[in-house]
């Protein structure tokens, strides 16, 4: 039960319409808004309903002609509404996240991992986690260069020394970039492509989207996770 101004208070049921999500009927979990029309559903049930659709499944409007999920964007402000008016969400969400992990985490044989985090800044969790997200469900990732020859800048993107990295999985494609421009020592207005599976990685993706989204769907694929990177191509 919330209290409101004036005294006046409301269950939790009156809030409702504005905190379940359309597909699943349950309590929005990471709510994700498609931008091309303001819906708001749970991240995993709008993930799943765009693997056979492109339209919008509340209002039928045609998200993007050929890869809708670039058109995503997680609500973290809704989400913290959310867990301050339901009693005990966070916590059963952490504790669904944490034994995901745990069963798809099976990288204990892994080379020596490198964590990424330390002196980075995760473009979509600043705010000051004093240890920058080490208590996050943790996963495993391979970074591996891809080469062309053809490309000029070729020589300054090598393979990295220790290629097996383990992090949370709430880090941004931007901060994986960032990663490797310092091992890589590469100037600051050098660009990188991150890749999985063939396909760009948008700056913002966390690596559990692309875990979700991307890798997870290819039964053929192992763990850890592999990301590729290169210099950036201008299409242009």
């Amino acid at each position: 039960m919330a209290a409101a101004a004036g005294g006046r208070t409301h269950r939790v049921r009156d809030f409702n319409h504005f905190i379940t999500c359309y597909l699943c009927g349950g309590y929005l979990i990471k709510p994700t808004t498609v931008t091309e029309c303001l819906h708001t559903f749970c991240k995993s049930c709008i993930v799943q309903h765009f693997e056979e659709s492109n339209d919008c499944p509340k209002c039928g409007k045609q998200v993007h002609e050929t890869n809708p999920l670039e058109m995503l964007r997680l609500d973290n402000t809704l989400e913290e509404i959310i867990f301050k008016l339901v009693p005990g969400l966070r916590e059963q969400e952490e504790e669904r996240e944490s034994a995901f992990w745990r069963q798809n985490q099976r990288g204990e044989n892994l080379p020596a991992n490198e964590t990424v985090g330390a002196g980075l800044a995760d473009d979509n969790c600043a705010g000051g986690d004093d240890d920058y997200h080490r208590s996050d469900p943790q996963i495993a990732i391979c970074l591996d260069c891809l080469r062309n020859t053809s490309h000029a800048n070729e020589t300054s993107v090598t393979d990295l020394m220790k290629k097996f990295i383990r992090c949370s999985s709430r880090v941004t494609v931007g901060t994986i970039k960032k990663f490797l421009s310092l091992k890589l020592k590469l100037p600051s207005s050098y660009e990188l492509d991150v890749l999985c599976n063939g396909e760009i990685m948008g700056r913002d993706h966390t690596m559990e989207f692309i875990y979700m989204t991307r890798w997870r769907l290819h039964a053929d694929n192992t763990y850890p996770m592999v990301l590729e990177y290169r210099p950036r191509i201008d299409f242009g």
